[in-house]
């Protein structure tokens, strides 16, 4: 039975082969892999996926999809979460996962913060994203594209992007270009996971109001000899400075109270 594409679950299916031959390529699953994927959708990846896997587990939200998956698969083959994955556990999945997906574009950001938190269990991940939102993810300090998604991500992902994908490769067809990104979690976050809230409270304000300097979207923080302290111009945006400054601003700031 056809699906139709439901616009409230954000669904553009992946029909391109050639697309499809491209990602499966950049991800290199081995066949003992713990690899999950966000959003099967129709199956287009999971099935190329399952001829190199002993294994793989999906996260689907949508119910219909979930029953067309059943009849499809073996539970030999497929495990599928019938869940939100912006509300999903993944650390009950164990460790050295390997997560992909073609993420919907309207919860795209909210679940990579939600994956953020996850990293101590994961590989690595490999995403389909609207283009716009990959080139904000791997964007450096001092161009239009960086702001905080960069910042918050980079504090913990070393990230690049390897494929775009042309609109034209789904149906319906996206009135957005697409890409692909690799995020590799870092070692050690540059900033320790228990002093990331200030951080991220940080970055926060800082962005608020991009146009803005320094001495005034963070005056509630920072007074004009911090800032000297901190061997920082105030006079400078959210957008000029890097992570590891973001990082010592934050380690400043704690280092107040």
């Amino acid at each position: 039975m056809k699906h139709i594409p439901r616009k409230r679950f954000g669904q553009n299916f992946l029909v391109d082969s050639q697309i499809i031959a491209e990602i499966i390529q950049a991800i290199r699953p081995s066949r003992g892999d713990r690899l999950v994927e966000i959003g099967p959708g129709l199956g287009a990846l999971t099935r190329p996926l399952l001829q190199m896997l002993d294994h793989l587990e999906v996260i689907e939200v949508d119910r219909d999809i979930v029953e067309r998956l059943r009849r499809e698969f073996t539970e030999d083959e497929l495990t599928i979460h019938s869940a939100d994955a912006l509300k999903f556990d993944f650390s009950q999945l164990g460790s050295s996962l390997r997560i992909i997906g073609n993420l919907p574009y309207n919860i795209s950001t909210p679940l990579l913060f939600h994956l953020n938190q996850f990293c101590s269990h994961i590989l690595d991940m490999h995403f389909m994203l609207q283009k716009e939102v990959v080139e904000r993810m791997v964007a450096i300090p001092s161009t239009p594209d960086y702001g905080r998604l960069s910042v918050m991500l980079q504090n913990r992902f070393e990230m690049e992007q390897i494929l775009t994908v042309p609109a034209e490769s789904f149906r319906p067809i996206p009135k957005v270009q697409s890409a692909i990104v690799r995020m590799l979690p870092l070692m050690q976050p540059i900033v320790p996971v228990k002093e990331e809230p200030l951080f991220a409270k940080v970055v926060s304000v800082a962005f608020s109001q991009r146009r803005k300097t320094l001495r005034n979207t963070l005056r509630d923080y920072l007074k004009p000899a911090d800032f000297d302290g901190l061997g920082l111009d105030s006079g400078l945006r959210a957008e000029n400075l890097s992570v590891e400054q973001f990082a010592a601003i934050a380690n400043y700031v704690k280092g107040m109270k």
